[in-house]
């Protein structure tokens, strides 16, 4: 199994940042896609950025791009989201993922998750 720890969340006023970063451990050979999905009260959990290790390409969401950015490193199987220019409406819980295969933004595709960080923006 693979196990992800999330931490780097909390409460910053508009216009700040955070940066998010999510660890892998276990059987990580098998882990090809990490990414980020968030989820607010009443709402979807949404799919926020991935990356793939393998192939070497990330992957943003529009509703975040250009403010959010994700990295890694492969060697530490750490993935990092760096939030930017944070608005009141990103307000959510965070969850890193893990999938062997393909990155995708359906979160039913992915086998691991962390335990969530929450973000939380002031107006």
């Amino acid at each position: 199994q693979v196990q992800l720890g999330d931490s780097g969340g909390g409460l910053v006023q508009a216009g700040g940042s955070l940066r998010l970063s999510c660890a892998a451990s276990g059987r990580t050979f098998s882990v090809n896609a990490m990414g980020w999905f968030r989820q607010a009260p009443g709402k979807e959990r949404e799919f926020v950025a991935a990356i793939s290790w393998n192939g070497g390409y990330t992957w943003v969401a529009d509703s975040v791009k250009g403010r959010f950015t994700i990295s890694g490193d492969n060697a530490k199987m750490t993935v990092y989201l760096q939030m930017n220019s944070l608005k009141p409406v990103d307000t959510a819980v965070y969850y890193c993922a893990a999938d062997g295969g393909i990155p995708t933004t359906h979160p039913r595709n992915y086998d691991y998750w962390g335990q969530g960080t929450q973000v939380t923006v002031s107006s």
